[in-house]
């Protein structure tokens, strides 16, 4: 590497990666009380991703991420620098034209995350630069919280004890007030060329439900703490109703932090809701024990925790049935609903996830793998830890996973959760005359009632692809013959 001259002005780096905001952002904290110039990088490496490159789904909302904060930053008296390339020598040649002698980061955690950042830190601090690395996503490191004797914790509840214990209380950073210019002689590429966007406009859903960024995080956070916590604990399982926060994608590209979360929970304002704020807390406590275990196990991206399910005899030749729960054509109204709410939206609610995950590794013997990777092209919020961790928990292979022998029941589960059928309606919209006797379980209705309607099995909505009772017999049989190793 070619040392530059630095000059007699400190030029810090701040490189933005998922932290695509300017509140509770330690490393940008960091850079401006240390350096007299600051220069905000963005840099779109060809295979930062790894084996998991980023979806189609995530590459939109990161495209407007980027817009939105290059827009704060410009607010502030600054900009974004967009660059293109290997990480390393893109960051290498912003420092030697600027003269920065600093570079700071926010850290990631995904295995080549890890190694691509340790080795570009080692190479740097050997040529005397600075680097400052911090944690922005999340309310501990994964290293941070242990059991007696160092070893990690492999289920959920004594880690979230133990993260309650930590304490939740810390303050979140503020943003700076202003930022200095960064020279016109600093060239970036435009947002354009990074190619994010889909070619063929397959997004237009994605803009009636989402609008990324760090002030529309902010105002969906305070919207939800103001209308829905309340009532979190009591309809958090119900997709039909607007009871969840949807700042998973938020908190996935750093657009807000979970301390800025906590502390929204515990304002005077919002504390009459208490059991409301203990129970997304909670839910905040399963985003830190995905990243506990992605740090811990990072070859459970692709392999079980659980040995024994390596040799799970999944079914054979399953691209028909595959193909069908992806389209959400399997007969099962709640699993097509929400595997066309994916499709459209970038999102699935959660219950929801389970059901359908639990569809396919169970009642279709289709491998964990599989539902991974969908969802990690078709999600906005495709976060490899959490991914993991909810794909490895209803497939019954992961830590603290579901047991084997839970087998989540679309039909029961639609009338216990969507009790009209509402959700169903709007998503499978051909069932939408049917009355919610029947609305979950359309093959059951009486001839007169399908006319009715308007539905024609086989023709304008299919039957089960599966027996129910039959695939879990199925399930609970293929599991036994892995008990015992």
């Amino acid at each position: 590497m070619v040392r530059a001259d630095w000059g007699v002005m400190k030029t810090a780096v701040v490189w933005f990666r998922r932290d695509l905001r300017l509140t509770d952002n330690p490393a940008l904290a960091a850079a401006v009380a240390a350096a007299e110039r600051i220069v905000p990088v963005y840099i779109h490496g060809p295979v930062s991703g790894g084996n998991w490159p980023m979806g189609s789904a995530s590459r939109w909302w990161l495209h407007h991420s980027l817009e939105a904060l290059d827009g704060s930053l410009r607010r502030l008296g600054s900009r974004l620098v967009t660059r293109r390339g290997a990480e390393f020598q893109s960051l290498v040649r912003l420092m030697i034209e600027t003269g920065a002698g600093s570079v700071y980061w926010n850290r990631l955690y995904e295995p080549t995350a890890i190694a691509r950042d340790t080795e570009i830190e080692r190479v740097l601090r050997g040529e005397g630069l600075t680097v400052e690395t911090f944690n922005s996503a999340l309310l501990n490191e994964p290293w941070e919280i242990q059991r007696e004797g160092g070893q990690p914790y492999r289920k959920f509840t004594p880690f979230w004890k133990a993260v309650r214990q930590r304490g939740l209380d810390r303050a979140p950073e503020l943003p700076p007030k202003a930022l200095p210019p960064v020279a016109e002689t600093v060239a970036g590429v435009p947002l354009e060329e990074l190619g994010l966007l889909p070619r063929i406009p397959w997004d237009a859903g994605f803009h009636e439900f989402w609008r990324a960024g760090e002030q529309a995080a902010r105002q969906r956070l305070d919207e939800f703490v103001a209308s829905a916590l309340g009532r979190y604990p009591a309809q958090r399982d119900r997709p039909d109703l607007p009871a969840t926060s949807r700042l998973s994608p938020h908190l996935h590209f750093g657009e807000i932090g979970p301390r800025q979360v906590v502390q929204a929970m515990r304002d005077d304002s919002a504390w009459i809701w208490k059991d409301g704020a203990e129970a997304y807390n909670r839910e905040l406590g399963w985003r830190e024990f995905a990243y506990h275990l992605l740090y811990h196990f990072p070859e459970t991206t692709d392999e079980p925790l659980e040995p024994r399910f390596a040799g799970f005899p999944w079914a054979e030749g399953y691209q028909a049935h595959l193909a069908a729960w992806q389209q959400g054509r399997t007969g099962l109204p709640l699993v097509d609903a929400g595997m066309r709410e994916l499709w459209h939206t970038g999102w699935m609610h959660n219950r929801v996830r389970m059901v359908v995950a639990s569809f396919l590794t169970k009642n279709l013997l289709i491998p964990w793998q599989e539902g991974a990777r969908w969802f990690w092209d078709i999600l906005v919020d495709a976060d490899l830890a959490n991914n993991t961790l909810g794909w490895q928990w209803t497939a019954g292979c992961g830590a603290d996973a579901a047991p084997y022998f839970r087998i989540f029941n679309p039909v029961l589960q639609g009338q216990r959760f969507d009790p009209e059928g509402a959700y169903v309606r709007r998503w499978v919209p051909e069932l939408a005359g049917l009355p919610a006797a029947y609305i979950h379980k359309p093959w059951r209705a009486p001839s007169s009632v399908l006319e009715k309607a308007g539905v024609r099995l086989d023709n304008t909505y299919p039957r089960p692809i599966v027996d129910l009772k039959g695939s879990r017999e199925r399930a609970l049989a293929a599991f036994e013959r892995i008990k015992k190793r």
